[in-house]
């Protein structure tokens, strides 16, 4: 049941100044495009003001969120992972156990249904980590859109329970070969279909990157994690939480954690994929990595990347897929670059003893993307008092990620 002390608020764009009317948050964000596809992305950015204007739009995403997304999703208090912590009281906003499993579906069902308000009938996606491709493929079947997916090959055997669910979804799965097979090759593959058939798709790009208005409009879609986390931290606890810690790959779930509060006193930490160890140069660490990771423009936007001396994109590891990505969303940039969010990393190790410890004191198997945001949370919390507070954005269930777990901790 819904909590009724919880206001809903219409989703507002372009909130917090930034970004400009260029796309800009600060030195990060644009437009790094092909002029052939600056009018779709001019008649995307009309479309996504007006519907955000309009009051029956926002009512009827309000209304699906709150019958069929399962909004608002819980925070729950950690209580027997604080108490082995035995430092500050960890809370967990439990995107989870929003339908299809994450966060995604918020991003997936706003953009679809911005898509039939064009009157665009295919929908073209990628995916990583195969969740957004759920969103994606869940959308398009309600609303009744033609929906094709791209994913890395790699990223397909590793997730083979998303590739399976989105085709029963009816949504064409195509494997992607080229590059390092994962996430950076599936955006390349996505956008290079919707540039070829532009009039009649829609791109329903699943992270908070690419050309403007994408990483403002996945930012506004998004935000509803934070408005609700705010309040309901309020509610429960009379009070903000001193930390609020999300994983960081693309970006989508954090900076959706980090509007809620950016305004407050509330540090803002994005954990990034250590993978191997920033030494190893087997990781997805943008930030952490002084010797790669420095601004460039990657697929469409300008922002941190990975990338040699001479400009080549790194190749990219993480144990998670959705966190295997070579640049992050420029809006994380800005935040970072003006020090209100700061970013760190946890390796794979780390993430997946982080995914034992929440499954052992808590009865919730975390993905493993979302396990690397409650590692974070496990190194901070002890040296924290325990009238301290962390809030960690639970933003996926590990069902997905099953098999590449019992291969990893070697369990039959």
């Amino acid at each position: 049941m819904a909590d009724p002390t919880l206001k809903t608020e219409f989703i507002k764009t372009g909130t917090a100044n930034v970004p400009n009317e260029r796309g800009y948050y600060g030195d990060f964000g644009g437009r790094f495009v092909p002029e052939t596809i600056i009018p779709a992305l001019d008649e995307l950015t009309v479309a996504y003001q007006e519907a955000m204007a309009d009051p029956d739009f926002q009512q009827r995403l309000m209304n699906l969120h709150q019958t069929y997304t399962g909004r608002p999703t819980p925070v729950t208090y950690a209580k027997r992972l604080s108490e082995q912590l035995g430092g500050a009281q960890i809370y967990l906003k439990r995107e989870d156990l929003a339908h299809t499993g994450a966060h995604k579906i918020n991003n997936a069902l706003g953009q679809a249904l911005l898509a039939q308000r064009m009157g665009k009938k295919r929908i073209v996606a990628e995916t990583g980590a195969g969740q957004h491709g759920v969103a994606s493929a869940t959308a398009s079947s309600l609303l009744g859109l033609e929906c094709h997916v791209y994913m890395g090959s790699v990223d397909m055997a590793r997730q083979q329970p998303n590739v399976f669910r989105m085709k029963l979804l009816g949504t064409e799965v195509i494997p992607v070969e080229s590059g390092t097979r994962t996430l950076k090759d599936a955006i390349n593959e996505a956008m290079r279909d919707w540039v070829t058939n532009v009039r009649s798709s829609f791109y329903l790009l699943g992270s908070a990157l690419g050309p403007h208005p994408y990483p403002m409009i996945v930012r506004d879609f998004q935000s509803v994690i934070g408005m609700e986390a705010r309040q309901q931290m309020l509610n429960q606890t009379g009070r903000l939480p001193d930390v609020a810690i999300a994983c960081v790959g693309g970006g989508s779930n954090a900076i959706g954690l980090f509007h809620g509060f950016r305004d407050d006193d509330v540090d803002l930490i994005g954990v990034e994929a250590g993978g191997h160890g920033i030494e190893s140069g087997e990781h997805a660490a943008r930030f952490a990595d002084p010797r790669y990771g420095r601004p460039g423009v990657l697929q469409g936007t300008r922002s941190y990347v990975l990338q040699n001396a001479d400009g080549q994109i790194m190749n990219t590891h993480s144990v998670s897929a959705g966190l295997d990505y070579a640049s992050v969303g420029p809006e994380h940039a800005y935040l970072r670059d003006t020090e209100r969010a700061f970013y760190t990393l946890a390796t794979d190790q780390e993430a997946l003893a982080a995914l034992q410890t929440l499954a052992q004191t808590e009865g919730i198997i975390a993905a493993l993307e979302s396990s690397h945001a409650v590692a974070e949370a496990v190194k901070r919390a002890p040296s924290m008092s325990k009238d301290s507070v962390i809030l960690v954005n639970l933003s996926g269930r590990g069902d997905k990620d099953l098999g590449t777990i019992m291969k990893e901790l070697k369990i039959d």
